[in-house]
């Protein structure tokens, strides 16, 4: 067994299960008391969180997952006909596309507009709700992704 695809392994692993209990919390209960708040109160909370995401910590993790997701992808791609190897690629790809890229090409965009919206525009209920829910379904979507990938790259450590 080789330490270093191990030591990758149980670090995606780790990292998959907190991201997807980061957003497991905004699905379940954050974007639900964001609702509950008048429009413009909502739309200022989450352009907050918004900004204040963007730090070291949780950058560190959320892309640092993509690597070593990419890593894995790598690997098992090199190794294909062991036993770990399905589920490493399944694990790894869940990651990056149902986790990574749908914050990029969904929920990233959806966050900048919000930020180009005043709270004070007529328009600022209409534009909340829709980004309530759309935001809401995408990141639904990526929590169980985050969630799959961990279950489905633990399966491959125990194949080791």
């Amino acid at each position: 067994m080789n330490t270093i695809i191990l030591v990758t392994a149980i670090f995606t692993l780790i990292a998959s299960a907190l991201i997807g209990g980061i957003f497991f919390a905004f699905s379940n209960f954050i974007m639900k008391a964001f609702s509950r708040l008048p429009p413009s109160e909502g739309m200022a909370a989450m352009k907050l969180i918004n900004v204040v995401v963007l730090n070291p910590v949780f950058l560190g993790l959320f892309m640092g997952t993509a690597i070593t997701s990419l890593t894995m992808v790598i690997h098992a791609t090199m190794s294909w006909g062991t036993p770990s190897a399905p589920y490493f690629l399944t694990g790894a790809l869940l990651y990056i596309l149902g986790t990574f890229m749908v914050t990029g090409m969904g929920n990233v965009p959806l966050n900048n507009q919000l930020a180009s919206v005043s709270e004070t525009n007529p328009e600022a209920k209409d534009i909340w709700h829709h980004y309530l829910k759309r935001w809401t379904h995408l990141n639904t979507f990526r929590t169980f992704s985050a969630l799959l990938a961990c279950a489905t790259l633990l399966i491959g450590i125990i194949k080791l």
